[in-house]
């Protein structure tokens, strides 16, 4: 997880214009929605396929595929959410207190610091809770996944995280859109998110008689 994480990181550093939604050497907005996209679906699932593939050879079974599931969306929820909500509190206080004008200002580009606090001091809260939420279906999306993932490592067909790689794209098409500011209104955004997560519900479910009908690898 942790390697995949810096890997994506490392790859983002390299193609990305640091500061705003674009790739170096374009401003072509469908490029960075089509890269931003692509490169989760694929860091992700790819992720996925090794982990089950060579690093948990005796847990393929549906309780393990929930339990990575879980795991992978939990740990990036704890990382998107928590730390997220941690560093808001905290500049909420530098800037109150007029410490952030001091000390974190003056190291920041032109303009970047008050971008920072107009967001911070006008965002509603309610903004907050809806992070939260796109968090919890996020990880049911990936539990979904990683389900499917599996499948394919037990029936050794690689098609499946294929599958996943453009399932995940298509999830991460909309969100980027709203970063690129192509698309502006965040209800629709969390609406669709919403779709995706009753669909993974009940993939969830259907998938299981798979896992139980012998599904494991010839």
């Amino acid at each position: 997880k942790i390697m995949k994480k810096q890997a994506e990181k490392a790859l983002h550093i390299a193609v990305l214009e640091p500061g705003r939604p674009a790739l170096k050497g374009t401003d072509s907005v469908w490029l960075f929605v089509l890269y931003a996209a692509l490169a989760a679906g694929v860091f992700e699932e790819l992720g996925r396929y090794v982990g089950f593939r060579w690093l948990l050879k005796q847990h393929r079974g549906y309780g393990d595929g929930l339990s990575f599931g879980l795991g992978h969306g939990g740990t990036e929820a704890v990382l998107l959410g928590v730390v997220g909500a941690v560093n808001v509190i905290v500049l909420a206080s530098l800037i109150q207190s007029g410490s952030f004008d001091k000390t974190i200002a003056p190291s920041l580009p032109a303009g970047q610091a008050e971008l920072i606090k107009e967001q911070v001091l006008h965002t509603p809260f309610a903004m907050y809770v809806l992070g939260g939420l796109e968090r919890l279906f996020a990880l049911t999306v990936h539990v979904a996944l990683s389900l499917l993932v599996l499948l394919g490592v037990r029936q050794r067909q690689f098609r499946y995280v294929l599958y996943a790689i453009l399932l995940h794209t298509a999830m991460d098409v909309l969100p980027a859109l709203y970063q690129a500011k192509v698309v502006k209104n965040i209800w629709v955004v969390e609406g669709v998110l919403l779709i995706w997560a009753v669909a993974a519900v009940s993939f969830i479910r259907r998938i299981k008689p798979a896992f139980e009908q012998g599904g494991e690898e010839r």
